[in-house]
């Protein structure tokens, strides 16, 4: 009689059966993504563990980046920076998200400028989500200058009620130290300039248009005449209208790798940092606790 486990149809069997066992534990033992909306539902329990409830919102917007970078610029860098850190300590990084301030350049084509309680509302719920699915410690990654004054201001409004999370802010854009480095003067290095663009070469170098970098001029035009310490929304608009600041013609794939290896690192020392950090929400839930009886407090 024939043996059917030494069948040419029973060894095709077998090497099926060991082959799917086989590829069962590889994916058993794969890695999990650091990537939100890459993890699997029935990883996601074990994603939150392994990242001891810290989460990163990399924040960028949708706006004119000179006539050489694409609109998600900010979004492009800030994520890849993240990620990069992420992989070096292990968290979860949230989906691309453009929610910014971004109202000085809603004069030029492609930009998407949410209202300023939309902005506040969509970061609130988001947050929110984010704790519920057991994100308590909310790392926001700032990729674009026109958020500088929004996020910290939020982390801040997060103290009007209690909370089971705490929001954390940092950049997302350090620059490296290397000698390898080349330095660039501050005027060339702005808006679109040789460090953001130098990124986008490393980040995405097919989106880069180095052959349109001089069709239009990042020159300051300076034309407002007010003493230093005084804002005004229209800064910006001011001194720069084509929203290009500074000269991309010195960006270096080279830098931009540097760079983002140096955001990699600083986002990674954040993401220790903060999954160390045992004392915000303590405090927080003091305050909370205190800010109901005002009058109770010590004078």
């Amino acid at each position: 009689m024939t043996n059917p486990l030494t069948a040419p149809c029973g060894r095709l069997a077998l090497r099926l059966a060991f082959g799917l066992a086989g590829a069962g534990a590889a994916w058993a033992q794969a890695p999990l993504p650091v990537k939100w909306d890459e993890l699997l539902a029935t990883d996601f329990p074990a994603a939150i563990q392994k990242a001891q409830g810290t989460c990163l919102l990399p924040i960028g917007v949708i706006e004119k980046h000179g006539p050489h970078l694409p609109l998600g610029t900010d979004v492009i860098n800030v994520r890849q920076a993240a990620i990069r850190g992420a992989e070096l300590e292990y968290a979860i990084v949230f989906p691309e998200y453009y929610f910014g301030q971004i109202f000085e350049a809603r004069h030029q084509p492609g930009t998407v400028a949410y209202s300023a309680r939309l902005q506040l509302e969509v970061l609130q719920e988001t947050a929110d989500e984010m704790a519920r699915n057991g994100c308590k410690k909310v790392i926001l990654v700032n990729g674009h200058g026109g958020n500088s004054h929004l996020l910290p201001y939020f982390a801040q409004s997060q103290l009007d009620r209690p909370r089971d999370y705490v929001v954390y802010v940092c950049s997302g854009g350090a620059r490296s130290t290397a000698p390898e480095r080349t330095r660039t003067p501050p005027s060339a290095d702005g808006h679109a300039g040789v460090s953001e663009t130098s990124r986008a070469m490393a980040s995405r170098p097919e989106l880069v248009r180095m052959d349109r970098a001089e069709s239009q001029s990042g020159a300051d035009l300076k034309r407002q005449d007010l003493p230093q310490g005084v804002f005004t929304g229209i800064f910006w608009y001011a001194r720069f209208p084509e929203h290009y600041a500074g000269d991309a013609s010195g960006a270096q794939r080279l830098i931009g790798e540097l760079d983002l290896k140096a955001s990699a690192d600083s986002i990674a020392s954040v993401i220790r940092s903060v999954k160390a950090d045992r004392v915000s929400l303590r405090l927080q839930n003091e305050f909370q606790e205190k800010a109901r009886r005002p009058l109770d407090t010590r004078q």
